[in-house]
């Protein structure tokens, strides 16, 4: 058990919880505020060790004692969403309170901190809101924090008479964060059941198939992927899709992983297939190892200007060259652009995230190596600082998927000034972390000795772009982040079309 916050410091949390909840930001959303009661009431009584993505999503959102954290990302979901409406809470009604409640990205125990809030000229102070008495208000609070409470007592008094309460009532307010809404299809190869990925995305279980086998492996790890589950499964052989559509253009997003070759035996050659859409030759002799650069890791393909045929189907065919087998792990079908592929915007953090120009920001994905880490002190100096709350850092690299074509490249940067020491001793004999690196894209320098601390003051954002650059053989954009003294780190990533 942690420890238990003093008892004054634990007057004012519960005063600012309270606060946040009689909200009108969290009153028309009864989930978030049972969620956000939940957190707080563990650290209150000295439990924060045991706020566990687990945990919440059995005592809060009542998944059973099976719950599955990797097939089912309520927790991360929601929490995500908690983020946000705290940021509209603070970015409007309140503004001005000296203490601020956040659930810190890439965790779940709630974090008060202090907020500097510049005076106010004097005003005469009133004892009555227009039309109401204070009593009204105070009494309303009351009510309102009861409740919550209320709920939250029950159900862990009548935790052992019911292995599995009544789920929460759903709400407008409780709608899932994903991608932009559209006509989306996800299928996972090989799979019997439904599956939620970290960025809220619903994949269905497979479907509209015929031929080949449905195969698992017990592959435990899978590079450049926060979904390594995602590939345990596959369909195998001769086989094809035919899934019916809208008429319209399409973005196709094929995915791949070899679990066999590679490993004790086999690679290269192995496993060579062609993929058909419409009877139109995406992949010829497509080598997976080959084109991934290892086995184990996950291989996207991307096709633009994809279009049902006029009887309303989509058919994908795969075929083994030379009697080997073909493999599939997953299709993604997303509206698509005429001539381009759809922005890609990455954010090193577990779950996605709206920035505020409305812009929908995938997990991190696509990297390998390095280490994620988050920040509670914002930057300064930009619109939406929460969107440089965390980076990745180290000695790392993005293997992004992208359609033939041109795109530019927009990596974003945030100088802190002392976070990054904080597990590092900064002194005499430990000096500040020093953070220059060089950046290349498919083997061409697009940054060079860059010294992160010199091109940005400290505590402020900066963003670099690069233009006119164009996908390798593979079909990816291969970035390198490569230390010259101390780490690499970069907070975002977009890859937009040019």
């Amino acid at each position: 058990m942690t420890t238990k916050p003093a008892e004054e410091v634990l007057e004012a949390y519960r005063a600012e919880l309270k606060a946040v909840l009689a909200s009108k930001y969290f009153l028309r959303a009864p989930k978030l505020a049972h969620l956000l009661f939940y957190l707080c009431e563990r650290l209150f009584v000295g439990e924060a060790d045991q706020i566990k993505e687990y945990s919440i999503g059995v005592e809060v959102f009542h998944r059973g004692p099976e719950f599955d954290q990797e097939s089912d990302s309520i927790v991360r979901v929601e929490a995500n969403r908690l983020r946000r409406q705290l940021a509209e809470f603070y970015a409007n009604e309140g503004a001005r309170h000296p203490l601020r409640l956040t659930i810190p990205v890439g965790q779940y125990v709630p974090a008060f901190e202090p907020h500097a809030v510049a005076a106010l000229p004097a005003k005469r102070p009133r004892f009555f809101l227009p039309g109401r008495p204070l009593w009204w208000l105070a009494g309303a609070l009351v009510l309102i924090f009861a409740g919550v409470g209320a709920s939250f007592l029950l159900q862990h008094r009548h935790r052992a008479a019911s292995a599995l309460p009544a789920p929460l009532a759903s709400s407008p307010e409780a709608a899932p964060i994903g991608p932009p809404a559209g006509d989306e299809v996800r299928i996972l190869a090989g799979s019997n059941r439904s599956q939620v990925d970290h960025a809220g995305k619903l994949w269905q279980a497979d479907t509209w198939f015929t031929g080949g086998t449905a195969t698992k492996n017990a592959a435990t790890h899978i590079a450049r992927t926060q979904d390594a589950g995602f590939y345990r499964t596959s369909r195998q052989g001769q086989f094809r899709y035919r899934i019916p559509l809208k008429p319209g253009l399409y973005e196709l997003h094929l995915y791949f992983a070899e679990t066999v070759y590679g490993l004790d035996a086999g690679g290269e050659g192995s496993r060579i297939f062609t993929v058909r859409a419409g009877g139109r030759a995406l992949l010829d002799r497509f080598d997976l190892v080959a084109d991934a650069g290892a086995s184990r890791t996950a291989d996207v393909k991307v096709f633009t200007d994809i279009a049902p045929a006029a009887d309303g189907y989509l058919t994908l065919e795969f075929a083994g060259e030379a009697g080997q087998r073909a493999t599939l792990s997953g299709i993604e079908i997303l509206p698509g652009l005429r001539g381009q592929m759809r922005p890609v915007r990455l954010l090193p953090r577990p779950t996605p995230y709206y920035s505020n120009d409305s812009h929908w920001w995938s997990p991190d994905n696509f990297f390998e190596g390095g280490q994620m880490a988050s920040y509670a002190a914002p930057v300064a100096g930009v619109g939406d600082p929460e969107l440089y709350e965390s980076e990745r850092w180290g000695n790392f690299s993005y293997a992004i998927p992208v359609a033939p074509g041109k795109y530019s490249l927009l990596l974003h940067f945030a100088a802190r000034s002392g976070a990054w020491n904080q597990a590092f001793a900064a002194d005499a004999e430990h000096p500040p972390v020093a953070h220059r690196f060089n950046v290349f894209c498919n083997g061409s320098e697009l940054l060079k000795n860059f010294d992160l601390a010199r091109e940005a003051r400290p505590d402020q954002a900066l963003v670099r772009r690069c233009a006119h650059l164009e996908p390798n053989a593979q079909g990816k954009l291969l970035l390198q982040f490569v230390p010259v003294a101390g780490y690499a780190t970069v907070t975002g990533i977009e890859v937009l079309p040019e």
